[in-house]
């Protein structure tokens, strides 16, 4: 999975820095946020210092920052700070798991701060999160289908519905992407790759500008 994650994202960077016309390097670059939003919901079971994970996370959204903003000339807060507010939210709601209230206070209010900051993909890759923490494997795919519907109309996202295929693959066949990650991705890499890349497609764009 971390494979496919890392090459998807690569390929979609790519298409949206020097070929935004080629339709085909974006669909298959739908892959890889849900993808890194799924690796996020593992990471949150299976760390055993969530707050040193936490803060890992915040030193990799801020040494994304610059890159991100330079390569795809944009303010938007970048994936890997999306990311990060999926994983407090995570750690929030099962703090305040007896507090609904509470609960539903917090999700409205990081979604407001996800959509008018704005956040890289939004609220939307918040409630894809909350899909694979929460839902049944067997409802998935169908909630997967109806967010994208939904940014779809909200968002004018059509090329997002091919994301779908990111949890086709995750709920219907693991096994294919467990047998891609035979070759062990090292830790430094999956966890350096999304700053790196940015900052070398940012040098790059300015390089060949």
């Amino acid at each position: 999975m971390q494979w496919l994650a890392m090459l998807t994202m690569l390929i979609d960077h790519i298409g949206a820095v020097w070929f935004p016309d080629e339709a085909v390097l974006r669909i298959i670059g739908r892959l890889a946020f849900p993808l890194y939003a799924y690796a996020i919901v593992i990471g949150y079971h299976r760390t055993r210092n969530l707050n040193r994970y936490l803060m890992r996370m915040a030193i990799l959204a801020g040494l994304s920052q610059l890159p991100f903003m330079l390569a795809f000339q944009t303010w938007e807060m970048n994936a890997i700070a999306t990311l990060l507010v999926c994983l407090l939210m995570l750690t929030l709601l099962d703090r305040y798991q007896n507090n609904r209230a509470l609960q539903v206070l917090l999700i409205a209010a990081a979604i407001v701060t996800l959509e008018i900051i704005p956040f890289d993909y939004g609220a939307y890759g918040l409630l894809l999160v909350f899909i694979y923490r929460y839902a049944k494997p067997s409802h998935v795919v169908w909630l997967h289908l109806g967010l994208n519907i939904a940014a779809v109309f909200s968002k004018g996202w059509g090329l997002q519905l091919f994301s779908l295929f990111a949890s086709v693959l995750l709920i219907y066949l693991p096994e294919f992407l467990r047998s891609i990650d035979r070759l062990q991705v090292p830790r430094v890499v999956w966890r350096s790759f999304y700053p790196l890349h940015l900052a070398l497609i940012a040098a790059a764009y300015y390089i060949l500008a």
